[in-house]
């Protein structure tokens, strides 16, 4: 029987372990890794804080079961597991998170806590009138009286584009902006076509 080259019997035994390596099945995530991955957030805006219908994420490290998805109620507050109610309206989410952890310090050695804005529905403006879509309309960006009125679909044909309002609450009392649509389609007093702010509403008579 002739010998088997000392060359092609190595080959052949590193080729063997190499099949051996891609045969074996994915190692599982090593202890102590996060229980539940962070879902995709909004775009929150520097002045953000938390409103009704807002939806939130609390993310407990190594706490699966306390990780949950909430909607913000009309109350202004979320039900967490153990901790129960915790108000959330009106805090930044940095804010929220301190309150949860201090909260959950009771029921948890060392939490890390951890809010993500999942979705922004309490920013919302309005407009009314002489528009052919009124309504609440949301404000997830900035956004101009020009920008909320194409969204609304334009003005009707007899409306006062002249008169365009703007009614918005600054420090606790109302006030109002005047809007003339019809210079800014003329591109005269652009400084008029201010950005909105949560609450504003856009009366079109």
């Amino acid at each position: 029987m002739r010998p088997i080259p000392i060359r092609s019997l190595t080959l052949a035994v590193t080729l063997l372990m190499a099949s051996a390596a891609v045969a074996q099945p994915t190692q599982q995530a090593a202890p102590g890794s996060p229980a539940v991955t962070a879902p995709a957030a909004a775009v929150v805006p520097p002045d953000y804080v938390i409103g009704a219908e807002d939806v939130l994420t609390i993310l407990f490290w190594r706490e699966k079961e306390m990780s949950v998805e909430q909607r913000v109620r009309p109350d202004g507050r979320i039900s967490l597991p153990l901790i129960n109610d915790i108000m959330a309206a009106g805090l930044t989410p940095e804010e929220l998170r301190v309150q949860v952890t201090l909260a959950a310090d009771k029921f948890v050695e060392t939490p890390t806590v951890s809010v993500v804005v999942k979705e922004i529905n309490s920013r919302k403006v309005f407009v009314l009138g002489q528009v052919p879509k009124p309504g609440p309309y949301p404000l997830g960006g900035p956004t101009t009286i020009a920008q909320l009125l194409a969204m609304a679909g334009g003005v009707l044909e007899y409306a006062d584009d002249k008169n365009i309002s703007i009614v918005r609450t600054e420090n606790g009392r109302p006030i109002s902006l005047r809007f003339n649509y019809n210079d800014f389609k003329k591109r005269k007093n652009l400084q008029e076509n201010v950005l909105l702010k949560p609450g504003d509403t856009v009366v079109v008579p």
